[in-house]
């Protein structure tokens, strides 16, 4: 035996006379133990690979024929979610799905319910629709075409035989799929746990029997899609970033604001030195099912861009009362800046 095929073997742990239901026993005992979804550790992906590789060895050597289905994290992304295809019955079902979360759901882990529909080949007639008879076409007589008369006898032209398809061999509608080719269309329901902290891109894979009463067995391996937030912006680390536009108004007073978090709205204290605030722990989890990070608010103060009336006389009593001989203490940058205007000025400079 071809040394890599031993070593293929060794790879899954079985000695060469192995059978393929023993193959496929060992592939699903170490994807449930190393597929990167169970497994954290820095070896599951070259350890998924190498066994991937090792049973592809295998079937070709020896089955020639569809092994073990490819691993979850192979899925193929135009898949459609609503007209799923499972592998032939001799194979590892793997039905693939696409969820859409929210962000929230993503942070906090949701429950959902997921269904839809598996078509696989008639296994009476292998997926062909039909069972090849012994003998000639009785229609075509064994030559595959038929020919065309055109008007007044003139020499027509030869079409495939509808019986045989041009095959020249007599055939048999199958009974049992009808002649489609393919098995009764089975559906499935399952409820499905997403953990908190799930990113855009994450494949989870759900094993074990699926439908009414286990009606169907197979792996869903579910890709799944965060929805973009109007509200927040996700960084890699878990930091969740939300910029926050408030009254200026009630920002130069100090005054509270309503801002959103995951959780819900948060009340924050504002402070006309600080436009920048950080929630420690409300943030989106930094590693699946792991702690979170922290959120981190930017305050951006809006002002009207044309004052009213009373507005502009209000504005003006608050200037008064930064200027003249009973205004208040002025900030200490301004303060020093008016002096030294006013230094500058009795010294005849700034004079036209």
């Amino acid at each position: 035996m071809d040394q890599d095929i031993e070593d293929a073997f060794a790879e899954l742990g079985l000695t060469p006379d192995a059978t393929e239901l023993e193959v496929k026993a060992a592939w699903r005992r170490l994807v449930s133990q190393w597929h990167p979804d169970r497994n954290d550790s820095l070896a599951a992906v070259a350890k998924m690979q190498r066994i991937n590789r090792a049973v592809e060895a295998i079937r070709d050597a020896r089955f020639h024929g569809p092994g073990p289905s490819a691993s979850p994290g192979e899925s193929h992304p135009n898949e459609s979610a609503a007209d799923d295809r499972e592998a032939p019955e001799q194979s590892v079902r793997t039905i693939n799905r696409r969820v859409r979360l929210t962000l929230e759901e993503a942070a906090f882990g949701c429950t959902k319910v997921l269904q839809g529909k598996v078509t696989q080949e008639c296994s009476a007639c292998e997926g062909a629709g039909h069972r090849v008879l012994g003998g000639h076409c009785p229609q075509c007589r064994g030559s595959g075409a038929m020919r065309q008369s055109s008007w007044f006898g003139w020499m027509g032209t030869q079409t495939e035989c509808d019986a045989c398809h041009g095959d020249g061999r007599a055939r048999q509608t199958c009974g049992a799929c009808a002649g489609t080719g393919q098995a009764a269309i089975r559906r499935y329901k399952v409820t499905v746990r997403f953990p908190h902290g799930v990113r855009d891109g994450d494949l989870l894979s759900v094993d074990g029997r699926l439908g009414k009463a286990g009606s169907l067995s197979g792996e869903l391996s579910i890709r799944v899609d965060v929805r973009k937030s109007d509200l927040f912006k996700l960084d890699k680390d878990g930091t969740l970033r939300c910029d926050v536009p408030v009254d200026g108004f009630a920002w130069i007073a100090n005054r509270s604001v309503d801002v959103p978090t995951l959780e819900g709205l948060r009340t924050i204290q504002l402070q006309r030195d600080q436009l920048s605030y950080r929630l420690s722990g409300h943030g989106f989890p930094v590693e699946r099912r792991g702690p979170r990070g922290d959120q981190m608010i930017s305050i951006s103060p809006v002002f009207p861009q044309r004052m009213t009336t009373d507005q502009q006389i209000l504005l003006d009593q608050l200037i008064a009362t930064t200027s003249g001989s009973n205004a208040e203490p002025l900030d200490e940058r301004l303060h020093a800046w008016n002096q030294a205007v006013r230094a500058w000025k009795r010294g005849g400079r700034g004079r036209t």
